[in-house]
C-alpha cells in the first residue's frame, strides 16, 4: 500500500522494502520480501548462493525489476508495482533524484581504466551534480585519503590492486554525499589477503554512522559491525535477528545448517 510521508515520519527509515517479488519467466527470484532499514544502521544479508541477495539489493536501487511490492527511500516512495503493472506514479527525474542518496560498490570494481584514480572519483560529481572540477578534486582527495589511498590519487586501476581498486570503488560512491550505501559482495573478487582493507573502510563507514545495507559472506565482518542480519534463502527471508542471536542461537533448521557450513571452512 502507498503511504504519504510527513518530514517527521520520514526519518523513521532510510529503506523500506513491502513485499516485493521479481519473477524470471516462471523463475521467483524475489518472493514477497519486507525489510526496513533505519538512520544509521547496518544490516547485513547472507545466505547461498541463488538466494536473490544480489536481486534485492539492485531492485531497491532501481537497477532491476520488480512484479511486485513498493519500495521507499529516506521516506519517499520510488516504486509501487502489483502483477507487474506500476501502481505508483513517479517520474524518471524525481527517481532519479531520490537515488542520488543512495550509493553502491558491486562485486567487480567498474572503474574507468583511463582515468586515474581521482578522475574516477570526480566523474560523477561533475557530471551528474554539476560540482565544478577543483570542487569534485578537493572532494575527491579527502575520500581517498579518508580510505587509505591518498599515496595513489594519480595511479590508474591497472596499477592498483584488487583491494585498492575495490577502494577506490568505495570512494567514487561517496563522492555523491549519499545518504545511504549498498555494498553487494564487495570483497568477493578480491584475493583472501587484500579482503581485510576493504572490511577497514567499511567498519570505519559504518562507526562513522552511515546507513548501510551489505550482502556479504564475511561472518566475522556482519558478527563484529552489522546491528542485524537477515538470512535469505530462495527469495525470501527466513530468519532475521542481532549478530549475536543468528550466530550463537539460530531457530531455523536451514540458517543452522548454512552456518554449520560456511563457520567450518
Amino acid at each position: 500500500m502507498s503511504e504519504e510521508m510527513s518530514g517527521a515520519q520520514s526519518v523513521q527509515y532510510m529503506i523500506k522494502a513491502e513485499n516485493v517479488s521479481n519473477r524470471f519467466g516462471t523463475l521467483k527470484v524475489l518472493d514477497g520480501i519486507s525489510l526496513t532499514v533505519k538512520p544509521s544502521e547496518v544490516v547485513c544479508i547472507i545466505g547461498p548462493s541463488g538466494a536473490g541477495k544480489s536481486t534485492f539489493l539492485r531492485a531497491i536501487n532501481n537497477l532491476e525489476h520488480i512484479d511486485d511490492g513498493n519500495i521507499f527511500i529516506a521516506g519517499r516512495q520510488i516504486a509501487g508495482f502489483e502483477n507487474g503493472v506500476s501502481k505508483f506514479r513517479i517520474s524518471a527525474k524525481e527517481r532519479r533524484n531520490v537515488l542520488l542518496d543512495v550509493g553502491m560498490v558491486f562485486q567487480k570494481f567498474n572503474l574507468f581504466p583511463h582515468k586515474t584514480a581521482l578522475e574516477n572519483t570526480m566523474v560523477a560529481p561533475v557530471n551528474v551534480l554539476k560540482k565544478s572540477k577543483e570542487e569534485a578534486r578537493e572532494k575527491g582527495i579527502e575520500l581517498l585519503n579518508r580510505v587509505g589511498l591518498g599515496d595513489k590519487i594519480n595511479s590508474f586501476p591497472s596499477k592498483l590492486s584488487g583491494g585498492q581498486q575495490q577502494r577506490v570503488a568505495i570512494a567514487r560512491a561517496l563522492a555523491m554525499d549519499p545518504k545511504i550505501m549498498l555494498f553487494d559482495e564487495p570483497t568477493s573478487a578480491l584475493d583472501p589477503e587484500l579482503v581485510g582493507e576493504v572490511l577497514t573502510v567499511m567498519k570505519q563507514l559504518a562507526k562513522d554512522g552511515m546507513t548501510m545495507l551489505v550482502v556479504t559472506h564475511e561472518m566475522g565482518f556482519a558478527r563484529e559491525v552489522a546491528d542485524r542480519v537477515v538470512f535469505m534463502e530462495s527469495g525470501r527471508i527466513v530468519e532475521e535477528g542481532s549478530p549475536d542471536q543468528i550466530f550463537n542461537a539460530p531457530k531455523n533448521d536451514r540458517l543452522k545448517k548454512f552456518l554449520g557450513a560456511v563457520l567450518d571452512q
